[in-house]
């Protein structure tokens, strides 16, 4: 039972190591939308009754070995960095779950006696 079970797990980790190599470009971060106001005084952002701001731009931001970073990312690159960032997140999800067992395979080795 323990070792098919052991079997069982390592097959999975199989599985997500092969989704992982086929994952492609990552970032971390999230993406939003912002928008401004410029600094000229007869501009359209700046009509008291109605006031239209500029934008939308887009802006990554992330933390990466202990430093924030934000970048702001062009109209045409906004769908590739939502890729991206998905793709990230499939990474930290699938690492997790790949720990996640190679600890329950640990414990259950502990349990199996020694031949």
């Amino acid at each position: 039972m323990t070792s098919k079970k052991i079997q069982e797990w390592q097959k999975t980790i199989q599985s997500i190591k092969e989704e992982l190599s086929q994952l492609g470009d990552m970032r971390p971060g999230s993406l939003s939308e912002q928008y401004n106001v410029c600094g000229n005084p007869t501009c359209r952002c700046k009509d008291p009754k109605n006031p239209q701001k500029h934008g939308p731009y887009h802006q990554l931001s992330y933390t990466h070995k202990g430093k924030s970073t934000t970048e702001f990312v062009k109209k045409d690159k906004v769908a590739e960095m939502k890729r991206q960032i998905r793709n990230y997140q499939t990474f930290k999800t699938l690492t997790e779950e790949w720990v996640e067992l190679s600890v329950k395979i640990g414990k259950l080795r502990k349990k199996i006696p020694a031949s």
